[in-house]
């Protein structure tokens, strides 16, 4: 077995059923990676997750500007994948959730916030890379805080500060002696848990995929000996199915994610009653 714990992996590991050492379970061990550049008891470096990060930018906005540089009235088969994908996030989740009128302006911030998800999400069955990026939390919690800090801020400079309140609150004086109750539930709802949830939804949705891919690759891997190699074929049958599964996942914690952005800009935009 490796001697690092934190780079465990099925393929470095000679550890198999019947030859008397116990199952390489993944843990946390699994979403930790050394420094690529810089000393890790710093808190200066580059690790792996950072340059799939920094990868997956350039991925997309390279393949943005290969499909509209030179745009066509006929468009070309890149520029159609990169024109309903763009159509797709504009119409299907902007439109439909802000309004076209006042969404507009905020297509491109969508747009970027879901192909750059979704490109950190499919890193995790990519060949070589094998890692979700937003399997760590601070990337889900720096995209919900630039979020978190758009929506607070439409909230003021559309309704005010009496008006912010009253929308953060949920103000609404016919429900009388419950108001104040009402309110700091709300307050609390909408300024402390809502950004807490919209990054965990994602961080905990794409921990738990990779996991699972982990624990039946490695399995495989560990039942690949004597008459577990009957059992290796169906957890290697498995690590297809969740492959499988994870694709849509991926797709859909994108979706999810500028799903409940448009709707935080919506209600910041939203005139409260």
């Amino acid at each position: 077995m490796s001697a690092d714990p934190t780079q465990v992996l099925a393929f470095e590991t000679d550890c198999h059923i019947f030859d008397g050492c116990g199952f390489p379970a993944p843990g946390l061990h699994s979403f930790l990676f050394e420094p690529l550049v810089g000393d890790g008891t710093s808190n200066v470096y580059f690790d792996k997750t950072m340059l799939l990060a920094l990868l997956g930018s350039v991925i997309i906005i390279g393949f943005f500007w290969a499909a509209f540089r030179k745009p066509a009235v006929v468009p070309g088969k890149l520029q159609m994948v990169a024109e309903a994908g763009y159509d797709f996030v504009r119409r299907g989740i902007v439109y439909e959730t802000i309004g076209k009128k006042e969404g507009e302006k905020y297509v491109p911030l969508v747009v970027s916030l879901f192909f750059f998800v979704w490109m950190m999400n499919l890193w995790s069955i990519i060949p070589v890379a094998q890692f979700p990026v937003t399997a760590i939390i601070s990337y889900p919690a720096g995209l919900a805080a630039i979020v978190y800090i758009l929506w607070v801020s439409l909230t003021f400079k559309r309704h005010g500060f009496v008006g912010a309140f009253k929308n953060f609150t949920g103000y609404d004086k016919s429900l009388g002696p419950v108001l104040p109750l009402a309110m700091f539930i709300e307050f609390f709802s909408n300024l402390l848990v809502r950004p807490f949830t919209h990054a965990v939804r994602l961080f905990a949705n794409m921990f738990a995929g990779h996991t699972l891919l982990l624990l039946f690759t490695i399995a495989s891997w560990y039942l690949l000996n004597g008459i577990g190699i009957a059992y290796a074929g169906v957890s290697f049958i498995m690590v297809i199915i969740m492959t499988a599964f994870e694709l849509f996942i991926q797709a859909l914690q994108a979706y999810v994610f500028v799903l409940l952005t448009c709707t935080f800009i919506q209600g910041a935009l939203a005139e409260h009653h």
